[in-house]
């Protein structure tokens, strides 16, 4: 008795583990957490395999440059030889997972000219953040705005007029756009100077917090937010103006109106408040993608954000200035649409249940 006591306890320590286990991996948002962290170690591994395909390395990369500006080969394999550190020898698998290991250890590695990555990242991130965040603060504002009129005026003229210039811009991809704002608002109608609005602030300017520096931050920033605005506020108009038709037609509101209370007050406690609570999800997913866009956009605008830094990296070879950009996007590509999906099962309960039933 006494030796089959401890085999039955531990059968059942053993049933409450696996038990817990299982809960814990039914859990909805378990889940989609580990489906998150799986797609970005996916989409690292395939940018770090589908970086070496590219013809050169680092150093080949900089010898070429260096005989190009009249050097010899010698001497150009000399100095990066004391610059890089980067083996070209180094078998790829080992190169992955040394990769790997570091990333895991939260080091990003060095860029080719010996900063860190991060510091790399840390120059033209906040210059993206800025110009994509003021976007998304204007985009939001004049799009519930309009959904809300349009929602209370069906079949007008600020409807209609809305519903097509929005369709319409939003089908144009902000890249294109983009272009199309420099050829024909810049060069052939001559609306701004291309060459005096590109870069993130004048030459000469002192960067720091003060007025001059401010309002010419704002207007280099002004192609680039216009893009982004143009392009996105038409989805925020027809979201909010569907959400603002559905919540008219709720029980609560037939009973405010009931009730004799105003129009106003209907609009702004009733209304609004619940029409806007279903796209808060979608703050996350339009800011990822506008995100994810931007480097084409500052690419053409000439405006120096982290694309600068990106595309200086791919011409470089610098792998590692590459690898921590792409995996800075998906990061929070994956993790706003991470954040939608939570939102939304947190709005609607319907969504987690459906998803624990279809184990999905």
């Amino acid at each position: 008795m006494s030796t089959t006591a401890p085999d039955v306890a531990s059968v059942r320590t053993g049933e409450r583990t696996t038990g817990i286990a299982r809960r814990i991996l039914r859990n909805y948002v378990v889940r989609r957490v580990f489906r998150s962290l799986f797609v970005i170690w996916v989409v690292t591994t395939v940018m770090f395999f589908m970086l070496r395909l590219l013809p050169g390395n680092p150093v080949d990369t900089y010898i070429a440059t260096q005989m190009r500006a009249g050097g010899s080969y010698e001497s150009a394999a000399a100095t990066a030889a004391g610059l890089f550190t980067f083996d070209p020898s180094t078998p790829l698998i080992q190169q992955y997972g040394d990769y790997l290991w570091a990333l895991l250890h939260g080091d990003l590695g060095n860029s080719l000219t010996g900063t860190t990555v991060v510091e790399k990242i840390s120059s033209g991130l906040p210059w993206t953040l800025f110009s994509v965040g003021y976007a998304l603060l204007i985009a939001i504002g004049v799009g519930l705005l309009l959904g809300v009129l349009m929602a209370y005026r069906r079949g007008g003229v600020l409807d209609h007029t809305v519903s097509v210039i929005g369709s319409v811009l939003h089908a144009i991809p902000n890249y294109l756009f983009a272009i199309i704002l420099v050829v024909f608002g810049g060069v052939q109608l001559g609306l701004f100077d291309v060459a005096d609005i590109r870069g993130t602030y004048t030459a000469g300017v002192e960067p720091e917090l003060s007025f001059t520096f401010v309002s010419d931050a704002f207007y280099h920033a002004s192609l680039p937010v216009t893009v982004y605005v143009l392009t996105t506020f038409g989805t925020w108009a027809l979201v909010m103006k569907a959400s603002t038709i559905t919540t008219l037609e709720e029980d609560y509101v037939t009973v405010a109106r009931a009730r004799g209370l105003s129009d106003r007050r209907i609009g702004t406690q009733y209304v609004g408040r619940n029409a806007v609570l279903p796209m808060i999800a979608q703050i996350a997913t339009q800011g990822s993608f506008v995100f994810g866009t931007a480097i084409f956009v500052e690419l053409i605008l000439k405006y120096d954000g982290i694309s600068a830094e990106l595309f200086a990296a791919i011409n470089d070879r610098d792998y590692a200035t590459v690898q921590g950009i792409l995996l800075l996007m998906t990061f929070v590509v994956v993790f706003s649409n991470l954040l939608a999906e939570l939102v939304n099962s947190a709005l609607d309960p319907r969504i987690r249940e459906s998803a624990n039933g279809a184990g999905g």
